[in-house]
């Protein structure tokens, strides 16, 4: 809420309709306005342009559309592009177009900084300032969709949340917003090219399978050792391994989804076989399928890209176990674009 107006974003047709009525104008207009604001997501009502300026004034006077700004691009040598987004109050978070070939995936963030400390993420590093709400999140898309289509004319076929904060501590909102990103009153985009990522809440992980998402799951692993996580991922401290074993077993059980494990290999960290080893073995639970992930250098030296032979040796040992195993090559490096290296940092 911002001077006493309300973000209408959070509201439902059924509610704009209520409120239209209350006001004397006609209830189907409720409809028209939920088109501007999710189907042909307009970021100011002057936009609204079937409806009459005395409604267009009433909801101006009453209501807020809480969307972002374009404040920065800078686009990487391999064509990836970064976005600072400037929210309502001045802060900045980031997300990113990846283009490639014949398809396009923005990368978006659900908070403002992030609390959990993950000692290898540069978000981890800047703290919790606050949530995203529905419309910030669902407006990053919206304007990675006009990039892609205005810098490489290609049609967004892929979301991930893996930006800026832990999507599972902004429970509501992302599901919200990800519900109309699906909706053909939304974007009409299938839930299947949707990828929420986190670094483990087995309880917020059992929340998501009670409420049926038809999104994909994945989880940044990193270690299946649970002393090791410990040291750079302090969330495994109060959620071990075992427990997040048990929330993916119930998650697969209940939406028959196949699980996807992030796994970024670090030097002298988690690249050795034995890492291999203890990983593959807490695969076995469930069916997985395993991205292992070049790590990006940040501010934090401790932490380096696995050598080239450690990390050959360390693939070649999971797909001998039969996984599905693919490798991500890092995308935006230069531009401090990839994954672990969003921070916010023009300020």
């Amino acid at each position: 809420m911002i001077e006493n107006k309300i973000d209408i974003l959070t509201l439902s047709l059924d509610e704009i309709k209520n409120i239209l009525v209350k006001n004397g104008e006609k209830a189907f207009r409720a409809k028209q306005i939920y088109e501007w604001l999710w189907k042909k997501p307009v970021t100011g009502f002057e936009g609204m342009t079937n409806i009459s300026k005395d409604l267009r004034t009433l909801l101006d006077d009453n209501f807020i559309i809480q969307s972002v700004k374009v404040e920065d691009l800078q686009v990487s040598k391999d064509k990836t592009i970064k976005i600072a987004f400037k929210l309502f109050d001045g802060a900045l978070v980031e997300g990113v177009l990846i283009p490639s070939e014949n398809r396009a995936t923005a990368c978006i963030s659900s908070q403002v900084g992030c609390n959990l400390g993950c000692e290898f993420c540069a978000t981890g590093k800047m703290g919790l300032t606050r949530n995203l709400s529905v419309g910030e999140i669902y407006h990053q898309i919206v304007e990675i969709v006009k990039l892609a289509d205005d810098k490489y004319n290609l049609s967004l076929t892929n979301i991930v949340l893996m930006g800026m904060g832990e999507p599972l501590l902004n429970y509501d909102n992302v599901l919200k917003s990800m519900e109309m990103v699906s909706s053909e009153q939304g974007l009409a985009m299938s839930p299947q090219r949707i990828t929420l990522s986190t670094v483990g809440l087995p309880r917020m992980i059992k929340k998501l399978a009670d409420d049926h998402v038809k999104f994909n799951l994945a989880v940044s692993l990193h270690s299946a050792n649970d002393k090791k996580r410990s040291e750079f991922m302090p969330v495994n401290k109060r959620n071990s391994l075992s427990e997040l074993r048990d929330s993916l077993v119930y998650f697969n059980e209940k939406t028959n989804q196949r699980i996807t494990f992030e796994y970024l290999l670090m030097e002298g960290i988690n690249d050795s076989l034995k890492d291999a080893q203890e990983f593959a073995e807490y695969c076995k639970s469930f069916p997985v399928k395993i991205n292992i992930i070049e790590y990006n250098s940040t501010s934090d030296k401790r932490f380096k890209k696995s050598p080239n032979d450690s990390f050959n040796e360390f693939v070649t040992f999971m797909k001998s176990k039969n996984l599905v195993v693919n490798v991500r090559r890092s995308r935006g490096m230069d531009i401090d674009a990839a994954c672990g290296q969003l921070a916010g940092k023009k300020k």
